[in-house]
């Protein structure tokens, strides 16, 4: 698949065959992401945004609803969704993808250049469905993620296409069958939008007593319709949505940054490292990195 050889090609010409993870690209918003023998089924955070994937195959699982893709396919992320994620190298060969952010003002400028042409997106309002979806890879999505690749293996090109490439595969994904995710985000009288505002205070505040009356107060919703909304949008409810959050980042900083246990409970917003300690491995199915619970 020419995709798949321009995302081995990128690696090679930066030296990329001993990362197993995600970095960022020379064009700002852009990730690369690499793994050379994939994992088992494990929660993660799915940042909003467009994920392709040229080499590999993944199983993602958000409540009880399975959602396969690989390079036939790539996934649009409306709101920040947790989840649980299992990912299959192929006949020995890694696993290669790219994620794309989406800023929220390229999302509005072209939402709103389509809208005053006239262009209605696939589906209608996605307030009652999950934030995200998997899209079956179309002719002219494919095009420009394997041109946005070969720009990326050209510093010419990078410098001077790499802008333009992304908002026409902002556009691709926008005009795709699940484009609508994108256009209620961007519609902020919307519940998905509303939603997505209390997920933004989420991701920002975790660390901070959240409670679910102030997040539907941030949403301008009453509570009821609020956990409603929430639900349907990310499988979730309010509360364990906070505390999927608060373990994802309180692993990073254990396991990326080297904070001690103790350290890292109290920086997400934990009193007691005994709750944080049980509620960790209840998530992850492991206890914290060395179990170092200073005093």
């Amino acid at each position: 698949m020419v995709l798949a050889k321009l995302m081995q090609r990128y690696v090679d010409e930066k030296n990329l065959n001993q990362l197993e993870g995600i970095v960022e690209t020379e064009i700002n918003g852009v990730w690369f992401y690499r793994s050379s023998q994939g994992n088992q089924r494990q929660p993660f955070v799915y940042q909003s945004g467009i994920i392709v994937l040229g080499q590999g195959h993944k199983n993602i699982y958000i409540g009880n609803q399975p959602v396969a893709y690989g390079p036939e396919d790539y996934l649009v992320v409306g709101v920040p969704m947790p989840l649980e994620c299992e990912a299959f190298a192929k006949a020995g060969e890694p696993l290669l993808g790219l994620s794309i952010d989406i800023d929220s003002e390229l999302l509005h400028r072209q939402v709103n250049k389509l809208e005053i042409l006239g262009y209605k997106p696939a589906l209608e309002s996605a307030k009652d469905g999950c934030g995200l979806k998997s899209v079956q890879m179309e002719v002219n999505m494919l095009n420009v993620c394997e041109r946005l690749m070969s720009a990326l293996c050209d510093p010419l090109e990078t410098a001077l296409l790499a802008q333009s490439l992304k908002e026409e595969l902002v556009f691709r994904a926008l005009t795709g069958s699940e484009g609508h995710l994108l256009f209620d985000l961007a519609h902020h009288e919307g519940h998905y939008a509303r939603i997505a505002k209390a997920l933004e205070k989420v991701h920002r505040s975790y660390a901070e007593n959240l409670s679910v009356q102030s997040l539907a107060q941030e949403a301008n919703m009453s509570v009821s319709a609020f956990h409603n909304a929430f639900r349907d949008i990310t499988l979730e409810s309010p509360i364990q949505y906070i505390k999927k959050v608060r373990l994802n980042k309180a692993k990073e900083l254990i396991h990326l940054e080297g904070k001690k246990v103790n350290d890292a409970a109290r920086l997400v917003g934990y009193n007691s490292s005994s709750q944080f300690s049980r509620e960790y491995k209840r998530h992850f199915n492991e206890t914290p990195r060395g179990m170092k619970l200073a005093s």
